[in-house]
């Protein structure tokens, strides 16, 4: 290829006036230039500054589109063709079949270039052929690629090769390759073709056989055999079949998956063991009967070995008190020194926290892990053991020295000894010298575990720390001289100067004024005058605060003039997407009005259209505008809800509140669905705490159920 006038076809491109992940796309044709370099650690460099900017974790942009000739035309000139073949792959899999979006405009890009990718599907090397029929498969060209691909499938050689064109043909069209899949799962071929040969069963939706079964028990541990596949959707086979069974929700599947892991969880080698505990920790987030169906094999592995505990660790906390008979076995493997021990012991406190807290107060200081889940996990928000002498004595000795305390350790001791109240106040002396290094967390903990009798003294300490302590600090310092003594004074004091700062800060005092009701009165002025400027250019932290403002008046003053002013300029804001909570939140103070809140209903109605606004609208609309929507209609719209994930909290809120005869018998059915189904509700939010939040969701599914059930019988639509 005669570079010069590629290079000068390529500055002729208005590269600057295109976007990419990190604004103006100036700095492509850089990248696109020093991909036809010699040198190949530049070229590289460039190849991964493209993945970076035009590819940026999956998602595409203007630039992108406009890159695809050019990548396509260094590809077809021999310059890095594999690799810049698998970047226009990854491009045509982040687009769109259809609309206007850059997305699809990225995609039929990548389609228009299907001759050279079908051609290069012929190439002698293996890597490039490879390359091109994954990226031929991702344009979802069936017509054009899926003929072209099935004839190269019978003349095709390279293992790796084949995988990838059985796994580019089960992509066009699952159920029309679900035979060429069968044929090839056989023992004779090569581990690479039988495992995708699995998949693409999988993704064709045939039921699970024997043969399946014994198929994926005889290719374990499997990741291996994907290891050189571009499709990292299916980088590893035994959790992505575990899944995808799962989310067929059929108790045969159920089976299929727990025979499976039954068998790889008891293996002799190490590699299928660790396979099947990932794909295990997957099912325990995808289904609720998991925990009860994996604690029995995982069991027995333990029993049978002691020294394997140490790789069932992340799974045993999942299993929680279902693995109590493994708990000697951790309370002797969390014994010794070491992030093991530290990691043994994490798992004892959820699986045993009885047995778990001495061996913790024994060395609370080198066991971070341990405290964290003995405090309730990251947030330090619900500690979860039971009170005992020992461990408050060590959290007193940790306590005595603040200097040596490190990273969340306060925080954490301060949550622990805060469920413990009044049984903790032994603890007075070194929360109140900690309080000076430590006012935020120590503040609350203190007047959390004082006991009448040292109210006085302890109030001094904290009035001081709410007089002189860090400005950030003297929020949590006032607060607890209220929470102790009933005086406001403090408080009250700190929330005026806080109430002249930024967003975030006034969206704090703005909510502990909301506490204090109509004893904040004197307030009002501050809090009026804190409110965003209306037709201001607005962010997140503004608007939250114009809504917890909103709050605030309400409770103090019971007028409604001003909220209505502050809720509606939030409600409006309806084009910004990412304020979706906050306009949750204006929702449910909105609901605080009632009747008075009518000027809001059209801007509420406006919000059930959207499955995350909707139980928040829908339980405010029930306040202010009983009837509207009417309550059949709000019910589904809330079942809909739930259903997605979507808020299911307050829309279980919403449902009891609506009251039994909004329910439909086929609303009924769908209510006792999020109660007893298997597939978990919850499939969102952070990793570790999927199955708890889930667990905790089915119960209040359950409450709502009965609740609803003792009143009118369910009638027919």
């Amino acid at each position: 290829m005669d570079l010069a006038p590629f290079f000068a076809d390529l500055d002729a491109q208005p590269w600057a006036a295109y976007q990419h992940a990190y604004g103006s796309a100036a700095d492509v044709p850089d990248c696109l230039r020093a991909l036809a370099d010699e040198d190949e650690e530049r070229a590289g460099e460039a190849l991964g500054e493209l993945y970076g900017s035009i590819l940026h974790q999956g998602s595409v942009y203007e630039a992108t589109a406009h890159a695809v000739p050019y990548l396509a035309r260094l590809a077809g000139a021999g310059f890095r063709t594999a690799e810049v073949l698998g970047l226009l792959g990854g491009i045509a899999q982040g687009g769109a079949d259809e609309g206007e979006s850059d997305e699809a405009a990225c995609r039929r890009a990548v389609t228009a270039q299907l001759p050279l990718l079908l051609a290069s599907s012929e190439d002698e090397d293996a890597s490039v052929r490879q390359a091109a029929v994954w990226a031929a498969a991702m344009t979802g060209a069936t017509d054009q690629v899926y003929p072209a691909l099935r004839s190269r499938f019978r003349t095709e050689e390279e293992p790796l090769v084949r995988a990838e064109l059985l796994g580019g043909l089960a992509h066009l069209d699952p159920e029309g390759t679900a035979g060429l899949a069968a044929g090839a799962i056989g023992p004779d071929g090569p581990g690479e073709l039988r495992v995708a040969a699995l998949l693409a069963c999988v993704d064709a939706g045939v039921p699970w056989t024997d043969e399946h079964h014994r198929t994926m028990l005889d290719l374990l541990p499997a990741d291996d055999l994907v290891a050189g596949r571009i499709d990292l959707d299916r980088n590893e086979p035994l959790q992505y079949m575990v899944s995808e069974l799962l989310l067929r929700d059929t108790d045969a599947d159920r089976d299929a998956v727990y025979g499976i892991l039954d068998a790889a969880l008891r293996s002799e080698r190490p590699g299928i063991r660790a396979e099947a505990l990932w794909a295990a920790e997957s099912a325990c987030q995808i289904s609720r009967s998991a925990p009860d169906r994996l604690a029995g094999p995982l069991v027995a592995t333990v029993l049978g070995d002691p020294t394997r505990a140490g790789q069932t660790l992340s799974l045993l906390r999942l299993l929680g008190r279902r693995a109590a008979a493994v708990a000697p076995a951790l309370a002797e493997l969390a014994e010794a020194g070491g992030d093991l021990a530290d990691q043994a012991l994490e798992a004892l406190v959820v699986v045993d926290p009885e047995r778990a807290v001495p061996i913790l107060a024994r060395d609370l200081e080198n066991r971070p892990r341990a405290l964290a889940a003995a405090c309730g996990g990251p947030l330090a928000t619900a500690p979860t053991v039971p009170f005992d002498a020992g461990l408050l004595g060590a959290v007193r000795a940790r306590l005595a020295a603040p200097e040596k305390l490190r990273d969340n350790e306060p925080f954490r001791y301060a949550a622990l000894l805060e469920s413990w109240g009044s049984g903790a106040a032994p603890a007075l002396p070194e929360l109140g010298a900690a309080l000076p290094a430590f006012p935020q967390p120590m503040a609350g903990a203190l007047a959390a575990v004082c006991p009448p009798e040292h109210s006085g003294a302890t109030g001094g300490l904290l009035r001081r720390a709410a007089r002189t302590g860090p400005p950030e600090a003297r929020l949590a310092a006032a607060r607890a001289v209220w929470q102790l003594t009933d005086d406001t004074g403090p408080l009250l004091t700190v929330l005026a100067a806080q109430l002249t700062g930024d967003g975030s800060r006034v969206r704090e005092a703005a909510t502990a004024a909301a506490e204090l009701g109509p004893r904040a009165a004197e307030l009002a002025p501050a809090l009026m005058a804190a409110a965003s400027s209306p037709g201001a250019s607005r962010v997140i932290p503004h608007l939250d605060a114009d809504v917890a403002i909103a709050e605030a008046l309400w409770r103090i003053t019971g007028r409604a003039e001003e909220p209505l002013r502050l809720l509606a300029g939030v409600l409006g804001e309806t084009e910004l997407s990412w304020i979706r909570w906050t306009l949750v939140r204006a929702a449910r103070v909105a609901a605080r009005l009632g009747d008075l809140g009518r000027p809001l209903v059209p801007a509420l109605e406006a919000l059930l259209t959207d499955p995350l606004h909707t139980p928040a609208a829908v339980l405010a609309l029930h306040r202010i505008a009983p009837g509207t929507p009417d309550v059949r209609t709000a019910a589904g719209l809330l079942l809909d809800s739930a259903e997605e994930d979507a808020d299911a909290a307050t829309a279980l809120e919403a449902l009891l509140a609506l009251g039994p005869d909004a329910l439909t018998e086929d609303h009924g059915r769908r209510l006792a669905a999020l109660a007893e189904r298997d597939l978990r509700v919850t499939a969102s939010g952070v990793e570790t705490t999927i199955a708890t939040t889930d667990d905790r969701l089915r119960e209040r599914a359950r409450e709502v159920l009965r609740a609803l059930g003792a009143g009118p019988a369910v009638s027919e639509a």
